[in-house]
């Protein structure tokens, strides 16, 4: 019981916090995840200056902060459940032609600039940035660490700005979600490779093997005859159901050694199609239930981010790092987006969601720095770029938009399986 009133209070704690962090983000005019995210990185530390870290762990136990966590990631899975629906739904999902093309620019030149930033750290003989992990390690993982843009925020700030089912949020989040999964390998590749030891790379595969049949399977089952009389007759516990496989599916992904992430976008992608139209009210309460407890997840995630001690980087790491980071994301996905046929507006829309880092980049340097391959300096010019990249998102979005209305240019959504007519400017 005292375990449970534990739980309940540090729940409704996050939750007023959660509040105030959008509360604020409307005042400075970012999008409210934005607020979310910092109010959590901002009070581990603040607690920890004030007090000290016997005190934090009593106010939040690794008991509690457990079923925070588990409480947050299932409110991430069911709202992404709900996105990744949309992303194949009837005849406007995403085309694969624009989609390739936009992976590879938003993933490639990132990548790149990560080598670049790698470059700068050995060219400047920087021994607290560069650490002592082998360079190929080393290289990887600076150059996975610039090129993720993360879901989470990307789909709450397509949520919070009204693009979840415009053009340009329906790419970018499967554009997302593509580049997550890469990601995600090539991080397993860079800790191996920096422990000697390659065997997580099996194990990732072994894990989206494993959630693709999970979600196929779902699937089938979801287009039997009795599965839809319940949706049918029972939607409130055809959605519960639902709901549960889709969390034992990317629980079960993240334990063989992928991100959760991945599952939840298998499982939405398997209930598309006019097979699955009947299923579209037990998704939409999933992904509404969802959206509900994101909060939780963005500032469980915060606290526990920033309470270990990074030292001071230099000014120029971080001047390098910012730089180098929204050149890669905002050119690459600018670049990606027109080479797949969409127009400029779209295009600049685009560049500015794939430049959204926000807490997977965090999870990312965590990783590295707890492997031994991140140095503290490199990880605070990391998180420096990936908080401003990320609060970049709204205004830029923003801009886009002031530029639009000025030139008075008319939206329009063209059909999928064609390439995106010029100037396509879908909201």
């Amino acid at each position: 019981m005292t375990h449970a009133l534990h739980v309940i209070a540090a729940l409704t704690v996050v939750l007023l916090l959660a509040r105030m962090g959008r509360t604020c983000a409307r005042w400075l005019r970012q999008p409210e995840v934005v607020g979310e995210v910092t109010a959590g990185l901002l009070i581990g530390p603040a607690v920890l200056a004030l007090a000290d870290r016997e005190l934090f762990d009593m106010l939040l136990p690794p008991s509690v902060l457990a079923v925070l966590k588990l409480v947050g990631q299932t409110g991430l899975v069911l709202y992404l459940v709900g996105l990744a629906h949309k992303l194949a739904l009837g005849s406007e999902g995403p085309s694969k032609r624009t989609l390739s093309a936009l992976v590879a620019g938003a993933f490639a030149l990132p990548f790149v600039t990560g080598l670049i930033l790698v470059g700068v750290i050995e060219v400047s003989g920087d021994s607290g940035a560069r650490g002592e992990a082998s360079f190929p390690a080393f290289l990887l993982m600076v150059a996975v660490a610039m090129s993720i843009t993360a879901v989470p925020v990307l789909s709450r700030i397509l949520g919070d700005r009204g693009m979840s089912d415009s053009l340009e949020g329906r790419f970018s989040l499967a554009a997302a979600v593509a580049m997550d999964g890469l990601g995600w390998i090539m991080l397993t590749l860079a800790i191996g490779l920096g422990a000697g030891n390659l065997s997580g790379l099996g194990r990732s595969g072994i894990a989206l093997l494993v959630g693709g049949g999970c979600a196929y399977l779902l699937r089938m089952g979801l287009r039997t005859g009795p599965a839809r009389r319940l949706c049918v007759r029972m939607p409130k516990t055809s959605a519960t159901l639902l709901g549960a496989a889709a969390l034992g599916t990317a629980l079960l992904t993240e334990h063989l050694g992928m991100t959760a992430i991945v599952g939840a976008a298998l499982v939405g992608l398997a209930i598309t199609g006019d097979t699955m139209a009947v299923w579209a009210g037990p998704v939409a309460s999933v992904s509404r239930a969802g959206r509900a407890l994101t909060p939780v997840f963005f500032v469980v995630t915060g606290v526990t981010v920033l309470i270990g001690a990074f030292s001071a980087a230099p000014w120029l790491l971080i001047a390098a790092a910012l730089v180098l980071g929204c050149v890669g994301k905002l050119a690459g996905g600018y670049l990606g987006a027109r080479l797949g046929g969409m127009g400029r507006t779209a295009a600049c829309r685009v560049g500015a969601l794939m430049n959204t880092r926000g807490l997977t980049e965090l999870i990312v340097l965590e990783a590295g720095h707890r492997a031994g391959i991140l140095s503290a300096q490199l990880v605070l010019a990391l998180i420096v770029m990936a908080l401003a990249t990320t609060a970049m998102t709204g205004p830029l979005l923003s801009l886009v938009d002031r530029a639009e209305r000025r030139r008075g240019t008319a939206p329009a959504v063209p059909p999928a399986s064609h390439a995106v007519p010029a100037e396509s400017g879908s909201r």
